[in-house]
């Protein structure tokens, strides 16, 4: 049945009278599309990749191609550098009318661009994700359920302490893991809408208090209202834990960050991009599925993998998910670090007076004395202040 609602849905977006593509990333969801594109293709299906040059951690291109043989297509790939994002930086920020620092909006953009150059619509695998428990968090459901069986003097005594003594990074892989631990401990022992913000959420709610103390009162600030979203999706979904976190993931992370990134990017370079997961039909079927469907112990998007089975290449499925992350705390600590000294110096801080200047630099020696990793923190500033002296020039 989700095989042939899946194929109806690609070959219903495959009806195009401009040249047709997809973007291929090698992962799950892009290889379904464009397996099921070729089967119902009388010519080679056009894909598309893209992947960072002398970065194999955050590079998945060799994925793409393995599946890109397998279905014969013909396929384009680029690699990008941090002069590449330095080129489009400005574009890509001053495309959005509020501050957006999803990092990789950048390499969405870029890849839009070189796939506009060939064909006018492109189908992509967004959805897939949010409807069938692709994201890392969702492990903590797996994980936690054994984690709460230890004791509680091994848990908060010895494991927790030991962790938080660690460095972290995101740019090496042994210290990414640390950083997951680190992120999944946050949440472990909270109830469900404290351990999924927990895990979401980019600045803890002692970070925002921290970075905004100083226009809190006089703003009347609220530093709870993500937290609120998600407390009412929650309860509004009448299903298990994990296709309730799914609910508040297509309800919100879906339309408010991935579409929004996927539709700027892409019309920026007036390229369309059509989206099969999201026909309603497959998402009704998603949320008519018992979560044992789509997380089977350590296996996400059980369901997908068991079903497409016979045109996904065999390595793809025990193999891990990285996502398609820009490498921003590695240019953040080298090649772009000129942004973090122009955006969050001293004199800029305390002249704006909206974030504390200690903390804001309490990040900063985080992140350059390789302690722990707030790149993305960083990164979210960073675009912020962006945002904020285009809006606001004489301020």
């Amino acid at each position: 049945m989700l095989f042939g609602l899946i194929e109806d849905s690609v070959k219903m977006r495959m009806i195009s009278d401009v040249p047709l593509g997809a973007f291929l990333s090698g992962g799950i969801d892009s290889s379904i599309i464009v397996g099921l594109m070729a089967r119902n293709s009388s010519k080679p299906v056009k894909t598309f990749s893209i992947g960072y040059e002398d970065l194999e951690l955050f590079d998945e291109t060799r994925y793409a191609r393995e599946v890109a043989q397998l279905n014969h297509t013909e396929h384009y790939e680029f690699k990008l550098t941090y002069k590449d994002i330095l080129d489009v930086f400005p574009t890509v920020l001053s495309s959005f009318d509020e501050p957006f620092a999803d990092s990789s909006a950048v390499p969405t953009f870029l890849v839009s661009r070189e796939t506009r150059k060939l064909v006018t619509v492109a189908l992509a695998g967004d959805g897939s994700d949010e409807l069938f428990a692709g994201y890392r968090m969702y492990l903590g459901e797996y994980f936690r359920k054994y984690y709460l069986l230890l004791p509680p003097f091994l848990r908060h005594k010895m494991i927790e302490p030991l962790l938080k003594a660690l460095p972290d990074s995101r740019d090496i892989e042994f210290l990414e893991y640390i950083r997951r631990g680190k992120k999944f401990l946050e949440g472990a022992d909270k109830d469900l809408s404290e351990r999924f913000f927990s895990w979401t959420e980019i600045f803890s709610q002692k970070d925002r208090v921290g970075l905004l103390e100083k226009i809190m009162g006089r703003e009347r600030l609220s530093l709870n209202r993500g937290e609120r979203l998600i407390e009412e999706g929650l309860r509004h979904f009448p299903g298990d834990d994990l296709n309730r976190m799914l609910y508040v993931d297509v309800k919100h992370s879906l339309p408010g960050d991935m579409l929004t990134k996927v539709d700027w990017m892409s019309m920026r370079n007036s390229l369309e991009v059509r989206v099969p997961f999201l026909d309603y039909r497959v998402v009704e079927a998603s949320f008519g599925m018992e979560s044992k469907l789509k997380l089977r112990g350590k296996r996400r998007k059980y369901i997908l993998l068991e079903t497409f089975r016979d045109i996904l290449p065999k390595s793809l499925h025990n193999r891990p998910k990285w996502g398609f992350e820009m490498p921003i705390g590695k240019w953040l600590k080298g090649e772009l670090r000129f942004l973090i000294d122009e955006y969050l110096s001293t004199e800029r801080l305390n002249k704006q007076g909206i974030f504390n200047q200690m903390e804001v630099e309490r990040l900063k020696q985080s992140l350059f004395n390789q302690w722990s990793d707030t790149s993305w923190k960083l990164w979210n500033l960073v675009v912020f202040q962006y945002w904020y002296e285009r809006q606001f020039p004489h301020n």
